[in-house]
């Protein structure tokens, strides 16, 4: 069983590298970009739907979300060009870091902790 799920979180990551790259690609179309960069955007985002910290249903959206959305965005792709990133997949192993995702990710905090410290000031119940 442990076996089993190893191959699965591999190939997992095998094909959110995939999405990346279908992303990228003009042969992709468009319904398949939009999915793959938002499946590839929630996988690798520190941010989640449902925090970690909440014990079992923290990590149920990531078992979920995350295969559901491989599974839509590969249905999308042609099975030919999928294949083929896969293979590309399997070449690059890991993505290439990306400091426009970061920075998107930081300003997103930064948001939402401004609203929240907003709404605190607001609702302080004068």
């Amino acid at each position: 069983m442990f076996k089993k799920a190893k191959l699965w979180a591999r190939s997992i990551k095998t094909d959110i590298v995939a999405l990346y790259i279908a992303a990228k690609d003009t042969r992709t179309p468009l319904s398949a970009k939009l999915i793959s960069v938002a499946v590839v955007a929630y996988a690798l985002s520190p941010i989640d739907l449902i925090p970690d910290f909440i014990p079992v249903i923290g990590y149920l959206d990531d078992i979920v979300i995350v295969p559901l959305g491989i599974t839509l965005a590969v249905y999308l792709i042609p099975k030919i060009l999928m294949a083929q990133f896969r293979a590309m997949a399997d070449d690059h192993e890991r993505l290439p870091p990306n400091r426009l995702a970061a920075a998107i990710v930081i300003c997103l905090w930064i948001a939402s902790m401004t609203g929240f410290v907003w709404w605190l000031f607001v609702n302080r119940g004068d």
